[in-house]
């Protein structure tokens, strides 16, 4: 009896952890596609995600290779790389209706400024984010959709963009200057309240600090970028109209040469 008994406590145990394995492969795959899926519906871009693998028994995880392209009318291949992230999560809050993350870290991504006179890609990616949530983070201002008030929300205790570094490219110069380190981005206590925050709040909060922190720490090389650019053009210009001047002396010092002969 005593046999019988722990072969059926470890046919539980094993019963138990195939079920939690299989929540977990069901969740990353979930998760990937809620991110190509949701993602492009908030920032108007393409956002592609090589892979999620999420521990519902110890709430950690990694995300690989998420790509977040450029809008329309842009060259450089995407506006942000991030080669890999890792999180902790609050297991018991997976499958309710607000997921807690406890940590986010985010290693070493790859920020694309990509401007001009009319604007960069930051900035229009932003421009999205904001028009999808509405121009403001107060609930209390505008009025909640039908998925927003189903869906799942957020709260995310810390968040930290370490390592990340900028590459600038001015439309025109036809290529990047060197790249420009940023300082660490951390966000803490988002989503505290008993609301949360929805996934396009966080994104919103997230790239608008990014956008910050590249205009104001990468503002130098992108001068220096757009004033070469405006350099070369005006010098350019010079060198024609000084070139069509000396064409056109030519031409009537020459008419005066063949009426004296």
């Amino acid at each position: 009896m005593k046999k019988l008994l722990i072969r059926v406590l470890i046919g539980l145990v094993v019963l138990v952890i195939v079920v939690v394995v299989a929540i977990g492969l069901f969740l990353d795959s979930a998760i990937k596609k809620g991110v190509e899926t949701v993602g492009p519906q908030i920032a108007k871009v393409e956002i592609k995600l090589d892979g999620v693998s999420l521990s519902l028994l110890s709430g950690s995880g990694k995300v690989k290779g998420l790509i977040v392209g450029n809008p329309e009318g842009y060259k450089t291949p995407n506006a942000i790389s991030v080669g890999s992230a890792s999180l902790a999560v609050s297991p018991g809050s997976v499958l309710s209706d607000k997921i807690v993350v406890k940590s986010v870290r985010v290693e070493a991504p790859e920020i694309t400024f990509e401007g001009g006179l009319a604007g960069n890609n930051l900035s229009k990616i932003l421009d999205n984010v904001n028009a999808t949530v509405g121009g403001t983070t107060d609930k209390a201002a505008k009025p909640e959709s039908k998925d927003q008030k189903g869906g799942k929300k957020l709260q995310v205790d810390d968040f930290l963009i370490t390592g990340a570094k900028v590459k600038v490219s001015i439309k025109g110069t036809g290529g990047f200057a060197a790249p420009v380190p940023l300082p660490d981005i951390h966000l803490t206590n988002l989503g505290q309240g008993p609301d949360g925050i929805t996934p396009a709040e966080l994104t919103q909060k997230v790239l608008s600090a990014i956008t910050e922190s590249t205009l104001k720490n990468a503002a130098g090389v992108i001068t220096d970028a757009a004033k070469g650019m405006v350099d070369t053009a005006t010098k350019t210009a010079t060198e024609t109209a000084t070139e069509a001047v000396g064409s056109a002396t030519k031409s009537v010092t020459d008419i005066f040469k063949k009426k004296k002969q």
